[in-house]
């Protein structure tokens, strides 16, 4: 198995790091001490502290698994509730304290980083639409109610998951997911 490069090793000890610590709590020195890497070496690699938080917008994405909404044996609202719970797995695992990246960027960084607003756009986007894809076949199966527009409830769903995400670092329990999971699959989605 080949080694991390010095560019792979700076990107997870930015993942990690960002995540622990957030974007204005996190140093290059601290990332590059992470990584195990001369702090010199970071500038080889990026121009800023903030381009490697847009690159670590991939990894985390791909840790969030969305391609859980896609998988075809599963039924649409199952693949939903499986996606989120995945979701929530990962922060208990974390007890509660890291919240989810996207969110913690979007409350950090937004105002001063357009470039990052505008690739947390795309990514809301993206998973938002996601959502609203399985919620149509949801609705032509008939297990959701076609009176719901899918694309509206899709960013309705997004936007009330990064709510939960912020709560549960502060009440540092799964009563949010409960409370998501409760309001969405058993009121909107019912």
């Amino acid at each position: 198995m080949p080694r991390p490069s010095v560019r792979g090793k700076l990107v997870a000890a930015g993942l990690e790091t960002f995540h622990a610590k957030g974007f204005n709590g996190s140093s290059i020195q601290d990332i590059t001490e992470a990584a195990g890497v001369p702090k010199g070496s970071f500038f080889n690699h990026f121009k800023s502290k903030e381009a490697l938080a847009l690159e670590v917008l991939e990894p985390y994405g791909q840790s969030s698994r969305i391609d859980m909404l896609f998988d075809k044996t599963k039924t649409p609202l199952d693949r939903l509730k499986t996606h989120f719970e995945f979701l929530a797995d990962g922060y208990a695992a974390w007890e509660f304290e890291r919240g989810c990246l996207l969110g913690n960027f979007g409350t950090e960084m937004s105002a001063d980083y357009p470039l990052m607003r505008q690739a947390l756009d795309r990514i809301y986007g993206l998973w938002s639409s996601s959502v609203a894809a399985v919620l149509r076949e949801a609705q032509a199966e008939g297990t959701v109610s076609t009176a719901l527009d899918a694309d509206e409830l899709g960013r309705f769903l997004v936007t009330a998951w990064e709510g939960v995400a912020m709560q549960l670092k502060v009440t540092r329990t799964r009563k949010p997911v409960d409370e998501f999971f409760k309001i969405a699959f058993r009121v909107l989605l019912k």
